[in-house]
């Protein structure tokens, strides 16, 4: 019974890889009819990156679980493909906000499954508390996070690209434009003029904040998903039959 269960859940996640990477391929073939080769180039990376779960599975000889592999494949397409080609980002105002959360659940259970299965195997002189297990999945997933806004950062500044989603905000507090180093504190902005060397002038409804806002949002919500799973997962081995239901998200090593 055990057996047809497990058999029965790797057929839906292959049906889910070949679905997936169906539609990326439909995309791509779109992308190069119309000589978008920057989108092309992120289709052929998808396609990298769905590779992810087996090389996990074939060269480190862990197990994925099937909820973890599938959640895995939804978020590759959802961040890349939908996020990126198609533009949810924009689309969706809260799009952004929802995958770094779910980055910050999924590395959070990550983090939290390498320390547990090193403290569980014998050849490991290990036996660290469930409080510092925690510790270390809510670290992980927050060094995960912010290399993230690292890469967005690194992208928008060196290849102009604009990962990190710039706001207009309406209001300031500064002490760069207060008299004698008190704070200058702008509300209620309405109009701001942008010009240009080429005198071309840009007008915005309020203040552009240059990605600041942005990726403190994003390390804000990451940390929430870090803090949902590290307290879980706290829990989880204290008490491992009542919280059986996380086992849908951990890696495991395979017996053989």
């Amino acid at each position: 019974m055990k057996k047809k269960k497990e058999k029965k859940k790797r057929t839906f996640n292959i049906t889910v890889y070949i679905i997936l990477r169906f539609l990326v391929i439909i995309c791509m073939v779109g992308q190069v009819i119309r000589g978008n080769w920057h989108n092309v180039f992120m289709c052929i990376l998808t396609l990298l990156l769905f590779t992810i779960p087996t090389i996990v599975d074939k060269a480190l000889k862990i197990k994925l679980p099937s909820t973890l592999e599938i959640i895995t494949y939804l978020f590759i397409f959802a961040a890349e493909i939908l996020g990126e080609i198609q533009n949810f980002y924009g689309i969706f105002h809260h799009w952004d906000t929802i995958l770094h959360t779910l980055n910050g659940f999924l590395m959070g259970a990550i983090g939290f499954s390498l320390v547990d299965i090193l403290n569980r195997r014998k050849v490991f002189d290990m036996n660290l508390s469930p409080f510092f297990v925690s510790l270390f999945a809510f670290c992980f997933s927050m060094m995960i996070g912010i290399l993230w806004e690292f890469g967005e950062f690194s992208l928008d500044k060196y290849l102009g690209k604009d990962c990190q989603k710039d706001k207009i905000i309406h209001t300031i507090v500064s002490a760069k434009i207060g008299n004698n180093g008190e704070k200058a504190v702008l509300k209620e902005i309405k109009k701001v003029k942008i010009y240009s060397d080429s005198n071309q002038v840009t007008i915005i409804d309020g203040y552009l904040d240059i990605g600041l806002v942005d990726t403190m949002k994003d390390l804000f919500v990451n940390f929430i998903g870090a803090l949902i799973f590290s307290s879980l997962g706290y829990f989880y081995i204290k008490n491992r039959e009542g919280y059986k239901f996380l086992e849908l998200f951990f890696p495991k090593l395979k017996d053989n």
